[in-house]
């Protein structure tokens, strides 16, 4: 495994094929707060590609291209959160988007384990450490604890993919996947912009019980 950190943005003409698995790190979760600190990348190969972004500077003219290219499939876990992050922090949302957690719960019925330590664990056999899941991860300087941590959260995704699409096409739920995961963006956008809490298709409107 190569992990290697890029400063501000990829650089030209790295490519991640028709489908990159992407995992973002940020200061929290409240996004007009916590800003986004990392953005972590893999192809499916092995190897893993970590841009860490500074608070002076979200330009990232690759990254943004990247994640924009409609030719280029992005493969998260959880891709709510990390569809929110981007969108707020680098000002362009990712589309076409996969997510392994939705993908999860439509197939995996037999459980309520969606995490991605669980699917790992579950599915391909790797057990991955999330001791640094909380970590500064706004720090100037990374430690390689936590590189090594960020990269596992990209470089498996490829191969739960896999395994998800068969499980879906055995259930015969890959089109309602699709579907589900075509409003992932617009559902992010709604979160930015203050509905994260509200489910707008309820008859009453209203934030859900803490």
């Amino acid at each position: 495994m190569t992990i290697t950190l890029h400063a501000g943005d990829l650089p030209a003409g790295l490519s991640f094929g028709d489908c990159v698995a992407i995992d973002t790190e940020s200061m929290g979760l409240n996004w007009d707060r916590d800003r986004l600190c990392l953005v972590q990348l893999s192809s499916g190969d092995g190897n893993a590609h970590l841009v860490q972004l500074s608070q002076e500077r979200y330009e990232a003219p690759n990254l943004k291209k990247l994640m924009a290219d409609p030719k280029v499939m992005k493969l998260f876990h959880f891709a709510r959160a990390d569809l929110a992050a981007i969108y707020r922090w680098l000002g362009v949302m990712p589309q076409p988007v996969y997510c392994t957690k939705i993908a999860s719960v439509l197939v995996r019925t037999f459980t309520d384990r969606h995490s991605l330590k669980d699917l790992s664990k579950s599915l391909i056999s790797i057990d991955l450490s999330k001791e640094q899941q909380t970590s500064d991860w706004g720090a100037p300087v990374l430690t390689q604890d936590q590189m090594t941590y960020a990269a596992s959260d990209v470089l498996y995704l490829h191969k739960l993919k896999a395994k998800l699409d068969e499980m879906l096409v055995r259930e015969g739920r890959t089109e309602l996947a699709r579907k589900v995961m075509d409003f992932l963006p617009v559902r992010a956008e709604l979160d930015v912009l203050g509905w994260r809490d509200v489910d707008v298709f309820s008859h009453k409107p209203t934030r859900r019980p803490d």
